[in-house]
């Protein structure tokens, strides 16, 4: 072994040495938090539910909408456009939520006219495809959280 050799193989072991003692040093600091009493439930507790829910079944119903458009159907157009929409805000107000974030509110306001866009389009095709059903009956449930929350 040459001297460069030595000194690289000596440089990578001590750099992972140092990683893993970092490493547990780390987790030895984190360790005492896990005994904590688990926080009170948040205000969003209910609406993050709900969100997390329309997040699921509107990526299920976006996949089938663009599925169907790629197979010429352009029916679906209109719903692919208000599911993206209500993605998007409820991917917002699940993320604040989760945060016990203040701005959960404002939010939940703009989510609450997405849900009923969104479910409004998934109606069309609830009767004919079970994953715009199951978005739609996702968008009436966070509507009805969001409702609560913004009254």
């Amino acid at each position: 072994m040459n001297r460069r050799q030595f000194l690289g193989s000596a440089a990578a072991v001590s750099l992972a040495s140092a990683a893993s003692l970092a490493r547990a040093h780390g987790h030895a600091d984190h360790h005492h938090h896990h005994d904590m009493q688990p926080a009170a439930a948040s205000a969003y507790t209910a609406v993050r539910q709900t969100a997390a829910h329309c997040l699921d079944a509107g990526q299920v119903c976006l996949t089938h909408c663009l599925s169907l458009l790629t197979q010429g159907d352009t029916s679906m157009s209109d719903c692919a456009v208000a599911v993206r929409q209500m993605l998007a805000l409820c991917g917002a107000v699940h993320d604040l939520a989760a945060q016990n974030s203040p701005l959960t509110r404002g939010a939940a306001k703009v989510c609450l006219e997405a849900c009923k866009q969104c479910a409004k389009a998934c109606k069309e095709h609830a009767a004919h495809h079970a994953e715009c059903k199951a978005c739609y009956e996702s968008c009436l449930d966070c509507i009805k959280e969001c409702e609560k929350l913004v009254a």
